[in-house]
């Protein structure tokens, strides 16, 4: 099969699912697949190698937003809207993207998935036109929903068969102002409709989307995210050294929304508490312009409760360094607020053997019953997450069995291997090879 993986970036910031896409690409390439991956908006931000490198980037972000403000911009000439497709004018609007909140795109956002009934007709026609060309697939997919739009149009001039990943898009819709919401959603509704096949990370997930998209559950296939193992621990059967004195960990993006400021808050109960000598606490991930002030209020408690100089934050690691930091840790939580469709991160930690503790809601659960190397908690609970992350750090035998079965739970369900064996499998069944 012919392959087509259509993933929007993020200019500057790490997302998860263009790591996802990114890792998905690279393996399906490994086994011998032809296989493109199409940016969107705004260059990708990797940790590991781009394979979207010396495709063109469709829908500027910069087009797009003008497509949207300026109706006569959409009949700009051809020279004018190549220039602003530049790859260094797309870096520098980066930062602005990054400070985009749903609520001031509820108008893109609604005709972006009207597709060639949007403003943004023209973007796609352009997109169109390349895959028919260059790409000649016989299936595109679709890195998340909010990309529907486009996939009627890629199915009439291609002919190729539409797959379309269900990704946490729901946070996203239900951010949008109204009556933008509500248009978002039906629309959503009617065009997921027209795809051949869906795909959610879990079982929660595909019963969210169904729900609120109006569609039937079974349509939808479950293929969980993996990721590229390289640099993990390979062993399940050798004991993972004990950091001493314990560290507990947090690898996400740093914002409230992940729940960093409850972890701290959890690790100032534990200081206080003293069941636990020496604990340490490190924080890493993504931190945006949105998400500095956040990190600042963090620091600021820290010291105001004399413990700073226990605690350390770790900014937009490279892939390497994120491998070495999860294997400094004794304990892993992000303890996200919001309906998680997946955590890719909890699966990170589970490739290093580190025992994770997440709140009993959303995907979690899932999660940590599949790999039985975790335990849950209460949602939006500091004193709950104390509790659980304290029971665990003071049982070195369980954390050890646990160790044990996170390597085995990453190496036998959540690999890129897996993904991809899966996803290879949706995609025969829908284009019938």
């Amino acid at each position: 099969m012919n392959l087509v993986q259509v993933t929007p970036g993020a200019g500057g910031m790490f997302c998860g699912n263009c790591l996802r896409d990114n890792a998905l690409v690279t393996e399906l390439r490994r086994q011998g697949h032809q296989t493109l991956m199409v940016p969107l908006y705004l260059p990708v931000r990797l940790d590991e190698t781009d394979q979207s490198a010396g495709t063109p980037i469709f829908y500027s972000g910069i087009n797009v937003y003008l497509d949207q403000v300026l109706p006569a911009f959409r009949r700009a000439p051809r020279w004018l809207h190549r220039l602003l497709q530049s790859p260094r004018l797309l870096a520098l609007a980066s930062g602005r993207a990054a400070k985009t909140r749903p609520a001031d795109v509820g108008e893109l956002t609604v005709s972006m998935l009207r597709g060639e009934q949007g403003n943004q007709a023209r973007e796609l026609e352009d997109l169109v036109a390349w895959l028919a060309e260059h790409a000649k697939p016989d299936v595109v997919c679709l890195s998340n929903a909010l990309l529907i739009g486009m996939a009627r149009r890629i199915k009439a001039v291609t002919g190729a068969r539409l797959a379309c990943m269900l990704q946490g898009e729901d946070w996203f819709l239900d951010g949008l102002g109204e009556p933008f919401r509500t248009q978002a959603w039906q629309t959503l509704g009617e065009r997921l409709r027209e795809v051949d096949v869906l795909m959610a990370p879990s079982r929660y997930f595909a019963e969210l989307m169904a729900s609120r998209a109006g569609l039937p559950v079974e349509r939808i296939a479950i293929v969980p995210n993996g990721i590229n193992l390289a640099g993990y621990p390979a062993e399940t059967g050798r004991a993972r050294p004990v950091p001493n004195p314990p560290v507990l960990g947090y690898f996400a993006r740093m914002s409230r929304d992940k729940g960093v400021d409850l972890l701290v808050d959890a690790f100032l109960l534990l200081k206080a508490r003293g069941k636990v000598p020496g604990l340490k606490l490190r924080v890493g991930g993504g931190c945006g312009p949105t998400d500095e002030p956040v990190v600042q209020e963090q620091l600021a408690k820290l010291r105001q409760a004399g413990v700073e100089t226990d605690a350390e934050f770790c900014r937009n690691l490279s892939r390497e360094e994120k491998v070495r930091f999860l294997a400094s840790l004794s304990v892993f939580s992000v303890p996200a607020r919001y309906g998680e469709a997946f955590g890719l991160y909890v699966v990170e930690a589970l490739a290093a053997g580190v025992p994770v503790v997440q709140p009993r809601t959303a995907a979690f659960p899932e999660l940590v019953a599949a790999s039985g190397a975790g335990v849950l908690c209460e949602r939006d609970n500091a004193k709950a997450l104390a509790e659980a992350l304290e029971a665990l750090l003071l049982d070195p035998a369980r954390c050890e069995r646990f160790s044990g079965a996170a390597v085995r739970a990453a190496r036998e369900q959540f690999s890129v291997e897996a993904m991809a064996r899966q996803t290879l499998e949706v995609f025969r069944q829908t284009s019938g090879a």
